[in-house]
């Protein structure tokens, strides 16, 4: 069983993967850094060549690998719950939590982060923030779907959002190394 991040940019997935994977004592992966290691290459330039379908390609080849591990904080991408594939390897694979923030404090984060540019490349043509409103709304329904547990993470700092996350972990064990549960 493993313990999946999803939710849009910059609302916490890689920070709060990290800490939590320390918090938990199990490893901690991030797809986009999987994908980038794989490709030898950046995100951007993926897109560049391959496109955002070849990107998708990438990341669900890299989702199905590590859905074959157990014990794991794994943060995806974004756009990972666009491929119904993606969304059943994580749910048969343990716990998908969502990690939610509002348009406006997604920008702000995004605003703030260099590796912005390079990690993140645009989506849409339209300027930042009606670009993270649009894909926010479109993409809303798959994240409701796919997740165990949602998250929201404006008001809160990284150790909050971990602590949610074990309290949900230790009232459904999944947190014991000798608990069934997806996966497992």
């Amino acid at each position: 069983m493993n313990i999946f991040l999803i939710g849009y940019r910059c609302t916490g997935k890689t920070s709060v993967g990290r800490l939590l994977s320390q918090t938990i004592d199990w490893p901690f992966t991030d797809t986009d850094d999987e994908v980038v290691q794989d490709a030898g290459q950046s995100i951007t330039n993926i897109v560049k060549t391959e496109g955002w379908e070849g990107f998708r390609r990438r990341e669900c080849e890299v989702l199905a690998r590590l859905c074959r591990q157990n014990h794991q904080v794994i943060a995806t991408g974004g756009g990972v719950i666009l491929d119904q594939r993606n969304v059943t390897h994580m749910q048969s694979g343990g716990h998908v939590i969502w990690l939610r923030a509002t348009a406006a404090t997604i920008q702000k984060r995004m605003n703030s982060d260099a590796s912005t540019v390079n990690m993140r490349p645009a989506l849409t043509f339209d300027n930042a923030l009606t670009e993270v409103e649009t894909v926010l709304h479109q993409r809303e329904a798959l994240y409701a779907a796919a997740q165990h547990i949602t998250i929201d993470t404006d008001d809160l700092v990284v150790e909050a959002v971990v602590d949610r996350i074990v309290a949900f972990g230790d009232k459904k064990g999944i947190l014991n190394s000798g608990s069934q549960g997806p996966g497992d």
